[in-house]
């Protein structure tokens, strides 16, 4: 960006607070292209909400689970206390029961033949993360070893298993979406080592029978890249092929009992936002949606223009007709446009000199809106402003 630009936005920003104290040093307005048919704000909207603020946790090791971000909801911490956040995975007419798995050196233990368990909360979208280890005494084969499987939903598997140096078919293979997609690779540590798992889950969204979204599953295993975003088709399952179509808004977290005694610790997870297909506002929205976003946007710059007077109330109240060209609005920033241009007119060169990156601001507002169609190109005060512009030398850059 030039040096003369640069100072200009500058000048424009400070006379334009921003619909937060947080984001006053976010940007510029009537700077990148403005909003569409299909996005509600401009290219570097400075009244863009900031991303929220999530400290991070710590990696895990072999022998020390990591710590979770600041935002995680904690569904197992290695005690006790928190295994009380599950219960057996009874059926939905059986009354409601505890877990028979115990907790055991700050793992949660599958008890062999003691059935599921799942937890008592319930939730959708998510980045999961879960460690498990398979018995570091290696008995069995194939899916007869260390076996056992983090349910997403209650619904879709991704497959728990010590395949360190164990074939199996490959849709079955640990960090598989189980009888769907393999994994791109075998990242597995040794027996009786923690496997890190990361899992990025959206489901299935649809309406009535129209597909909106198939839903998807990316997962990470020791920090290597094994599932690529990979599209679900239905829950998958044992032997036969799972059909796709829509899940629940919500449901548990179920960990598998496959008879081995396979360890947990270190689980928790983190909501996802909504996508746009089910009500989001990021992303590439339906025409409606980004209507009904911009009028939100529009109302929301002009209720912080209430509080300014003079040039920045203009200012402000012509930058929320990028959003709506609302009719009222568009007549009191004519009126404003006009009265100023008239006053620039009148003041002597010595005056308009010290009003020079405010009257440059005023003109950047508007050729903004004639290029994007809210005022004509011929606008009086514009034409008006530039004329001072070009008799004032002051489109002239210095070298």
């Amino acid at each position: 960006m030039k040096l003369h630009s640069a100072c200009l936005l500058l000048g424009l920003a400070s006379l334009l607070p921003s619909l937060s104290p947080a984001a006053q040093s976010t940007g510029s307005p009537f700077y990148g292209d403005a909003p569409d048919r299909h996005h509600p704000w401009s290219i570097h909207d400075h009244n863009r909400p900031q991303p929220k603020r999530v400290e991070p946790g710590t990696f895990s090791s072999a022998t020390q689970p990591g710590t979770p971000p600041s935002d995680a909801i904690i569904l197992f911490d290695g005690t006790a206390a928190s295994l009380e956040k599950w219960e057996a995975d009874t059926k939905a007419d059986a009354p409601r029961a505890p877990s028979k798995w115990i907790v055991k050196d700050g793992a949660m233990e599958c008890v062999p033949k003691s059935g599921y368990v799942r937890t008592k909360e319930q939730f959708g979208d998510c980045q999961l993360h879960v460690e498990w280890a398979a018995p570091k005494n290696v008995q069995g084969n194939s899916q007869g070893r260390g076996n056992s499987g983090i349910f997403l939903m209650g619904l879709v598997e991704v497959q728990v298993l010590d395949n360190y140096n164990n074939p199996t078919y490959a849709d079955g293979f640990a960090a598989s979406v189980y009888g769907i997609n393999p994994p791109l690779a075998n990242a597995l540590h040794a027996p009786g080592e923690y496997q890190m798992i990361d899992i990025i889950f959206r489901r299935p969204v649809y309406e009535g029978t129209k597909v909106l979204d198939p839903g998807y599953l990316t997962v990470f295993c020791n920090g290597v890249l094994v599932q690529d975003h990979t599209p679900l088709e239905g829950p998958g399952g044992h032997q036969k092929r799972s059909v796709a179509g829509p899940f629940p808004a919500q449901g548990p977290l179920k960990l598998q009992d496959h008879g081995n005694p396979v360890r947990f610790r270190n689980i928790w997870y983190r909501p996802l936002p909504a996508r746009s297909v089910e009500g989001g506002t990021d992303g590439f929205l339906t025409a409606e949606a980004t209507t009904l976003k911009r009028k939100a946007i529009a109302a929301s710059v002009r209720a912080d223009a209430a509080k300014l007077s003079g040039t920045a109330q203009m200012l402000r109240l012509a930058e929320s007709l990028v959003y709506e060209d609302d009719v009222a609005t568009h007549a009191q920033v004519e009126t404003f446009a006009t009265s100023y241009a008239a006053n620039i007119q009148t003041l002597a060169s010595s005056a308009r000199s010290a009003k020079k990156n405010e009257v440059q601001s005023v003109i950047r507002a508007l050729q903004y809106l004639g290029k994007s169609a809210v005022l004509p190109t011929t606008f009086g005060p514009r034409t008006t402003l530039e004329s001072i512009v070009k008799a004032e030398g002051w489109d002239k850059v210095k070298k």
